[in-house]
């Protein structure tokens, strides 16, 4: 397995890896999230050459199996933070064809490596609390909660 950045030859992959994610969270989240995916093709174009949001993909035999989406983040040190560098993984997508087979992992060990070799002092991510195996997995690497995110609904969904 290969990974590398990705190119504009690799959205039509990305895009139905996102079709995927974006299912499983109007799955789980109903009454936030709409069918479909956060990007169309218009608005990957521009992000593929970003040093500062990169996007990576896993490539096995010419076949995308997943996508890693990243974002530097920086906290200025003020009168209670300490300055440090982030990198974020806004998106990280396994295809359903090839879980199972440690293709996320191998995101994951590459994210922390680029995260190092770029002067990083953590890696962070969200993961939505109906998404089990996702937490599960993510605490299998050794990630722990770092804050808690509460909610009341107050109003009936729409």
């Amino acid at each position: 397995m290969n990974i590398r950045r990705a190119v504009s030859g690799d959205i039509p992959a990305i895009l139905s890896l996102l079709r995927q994610v974006g299912g499983l969270h109007h799955e789980g989240r109903p009454d936030l999230f709409k069918r479909g995916t956060k990007y169309t093709e218009e608005t990957l174009l521009p992000l593929l050459g970003s040093d500062s949001s990169p996007i990576f993909v896993a490539e096995e035999s010419g076949s995308i199996l997943g996508h890693l989406f990243c974002r530097f983040e920086s906290t200025p040190e003020d009168s209670v933070h300490i300055e440090r560098k982030t990198l974020y993984i806004d998106d990280l997508c396994v295809d359903e064809s090839a879980r199972g087979k440690h293709v996320g992992r191998a995101l994951m060990d590459f994210a922390r490596d680029f995260a190092r070799r770029s002067e990083c002092y953590n890696l962070t991510l969200f993961v939505w609390s109906f998404n089990e195996t996702a937490l599960r997995f993510y605490e299998r690497l050794g990630m722990a909660p770092q804050k808690i995110c509460m909610e009341e609904i107050l109003e009936e969904s729409r």
